[in-house]
C-alpha cells in the first residue's frame, strides 16, 4: 500500500513543479518584452529629458518670449539660444520678427552641460505637449505675454512647452517661468540693454 500511494504522489509532485517553472519563465519572458513594471531600471530617463541633458554639438534650447498682441509697429519679441558652442540674444520688432539688435556668445560643453543639467533640475521639459487647436498660440493672451521653451536637434525643435501670464491660457508648460526664465537670461551677460529697449 505505501509503494501503491507514493507512486501516485510522485507524478503529481513532478507536475506541480513543471507547472511553476512555467509560470516563473513565463512571468520573466512578459517582463522582458513590457518592460519589467514597477521593476524597471531607476537609471532610465524618457526621450525628451535625453534630448534636453545630450550635450553634443547638434542639440540646442530655446526660450522665446512675446509680448501683448498690439500693432505691427509696437509689437515685441525676444529669443535666447543656447548650445555647446553659442549664445544668443535676438530682439525683434513686427510680427514678421524683424531683428532689432542681437549679442553673439560663444559656449563650451562644460557650460552647456551645466546649464541644460540646472534647467532639468527645475522641470523644464515635464509638461505634455499639447496638439491641434490646443496648442495654436495665435490670439493667445491679447494683454500678456507669452513663454515658449524648446528642445532642439539640428535646429528643428523636438519637444515645445508654452505658457502665458492669462490665467485663461496656461498651455502647457509646467515649471515656473520665473526660474527657468532667470537661467536662460543669465546665460547672457548684460542682458537688459538689449530688453529694455523693447520693453520686456
Amino acid at each position: 500500500m505505501y509503494k501503491s500511494n507514493s507512486s501516485r504522489v510522485l507524478p503529481i509532485v513532478l507536475l506541480l513543479i513543471i507547472i511553476a517553472i512555467a509560470i516563473a519563465a513565463l512571468v520573466s519572458v512578459g517582463r522582458a518584452i513590457f518592460g519589467g513594471g514597477t521593476t524597471s531600471n531607476p537609471t532610465q530617463i524618457d526621450t525628451s529629458q535625453q534630448t534636453l541633458l545630450n550635450t553634443s554639438l547638434t542639440h540646442a534650447v530655446r526660450m522665446t518670449v512675446r509680448g501683448p498682441i498690439v500693432a505691427d509697429e509696437d509689437f515685441r519679441s525676444y529669443q535666447i539660444t543656447v548650445s555647446p558652442t553659442s549664445r544668443s540674444l535676438v530682439t525683434y520688432s513686427g510680427y514678421l520678427d524683424k531683428v532689432i539688435d542681437s549679442k553673439q556668445l560663444g559656449n563650451n560643453t562644460e557650460a552647456y552641460t551645466q546649464f541644460v543639467y540646472a534647467l532639468n533640475r527645475a522641470s523644464m521639459i515635464d509638461g505634455t505637449a499639447l496638439t491641434g487647436d490646443k496648442d495654436d498660440m495665435r490670439g493667445v493672451c491679447a494683454t500678456g505675454q507669452i513663454y515658449m521653451f524648446e528642445t532642439l536637434d539640428s535646429g528643428a525643435s523636438v519637444k515645445d512647452l508654452w505658457t502665458s501670464t492669462c490665467s485663461g491660457s496656461k498651455g502647457s508648460f509646467k515649471a515656473d517661468v520665473p526660474q527657468v526664465q532667470s537661467l536662460f537670461l543669465q546665460q547672457i551677460p548684460d542682458n537688459g540693454t538689449l530688453l529694455s529697449a523693447i520693453g520686456l
